[in-house]
């Protein structure tokens, strides 16, 4: 069986896949440590101060809401995600917050974006490259759509150290590569932000370097260990029975106090010259 990333075709999934999607991005999303990593690149790019806002990639828009959501912040959010579904599920989340007028979600293709040039005082990509087929020609149309000065945030998990412990070593180790080499497209893109930005016209700015381990009991963890119950079989990283067997190793594993979840993310802020 084929090994292909499910977030890279969440325009091609079904309904009960993305809605299985939808469920995890939501409670990652919402987790506070993955609030503390969006809220630190943002007050870095200055976003209040930001009068358009552009969330590449926004699937659910948790980056775009959030954002909107800033006492400090008086301006506009667009949303751009290559999933219809997600696209609705962002719309109808922001008008259950009360974000109508404020934020707006639509579909399209971040490689190649439907939008004039130079119209954006700031452009996030929040967990986009790792899934992205051409992180480059994403940020060249970050670079395009963005005004000259314009702030730029990139944040992403660098998923080649993604790991999750287990008993036994070897099957650990087999088992996290199966993980990253069906679920990941990017795994390493991270670790090449600063020679993509530089061949896209993007000056660095600054770097926020996370290591997101859990030891013990697993919190920020469960919503994917459970959501690679469905996911790793549709990715063909796994049989239905394997990735049960693996989710409820994980689970029971944490029931014991003896989980182990961990991977590196950074936040880049970038600036368009």
């Amino acid at each position: 069986m084929p090994k292909l990333d499910p977030y890279n075709i969440t325009d091609k999934l079904d309904e009960a896949v993305l809605d299985i999607i939808v469920t995890r991005l939501e409670l990652r999303g919402k987790h506070p440590f993955f609030e503390g990593m969006l809220r630190d690149y943002l007050n870095a790019m200055d976003i209040d101060n930001a009068g358009r806002v552009l969330d590449m990639g926004c699937g659910t828009g948790v980056a775009g809401r959030f954002i909107a959501h800033r006492k400090g912040f008086s301006g506009e959010v667009l949303g751009i995600d290559q999933s219809p579904y997600l696209v609705e599920a962002a719309n109808r989340l922001a008008a259950e917050e009360g974000l109508e007028g404020r934020i707006n979600f639509q579909a399209g293709d971040t490689h190649s974006l439907d939008l004039e040039d130079g119209s954006f005082d700031a452009v996030v990509a929040h967990t986009l490259l790792s899934h992205a087929s051409d992180p480059l020609a994403v940020l060249n149309e970050v670079k395009r759509v963005a005004k000259p000065g314009a702030m730029i945030g990139v944040f992403d998990g660098d998923y080649a150290s993604l790991t999750y412990g287990q008993e036994d070593e070897i099957k650990s180790k087999a088992d996290d590569e199966k993980i990253i080499s069906a679920m990941i497209t990017q795994p390493r893109v991270m670790r090449q932000i600063p020679r993509l930005a530089k061949r896209a016209g993007l000056e660095l700015v600054r770097v926020f370097p996370y290591v997101l381990a859990e030891a013990g009991q697993a919190d920020f963890w469960v919503p994917a260990i459970e959501s690679f119950r469905t996911l790793l079989p549709k990715a063909g990283a796994m049989s239905e029975p394997e990735a049960q067997a693996w989710a409820d190793a994980q689970l029971e594993a944490s029931e014991q106090d003896v989980f182990f979840g961990a991977s590196n993310f950074y936040g880049y802020v970038l600036k368009r010259r």
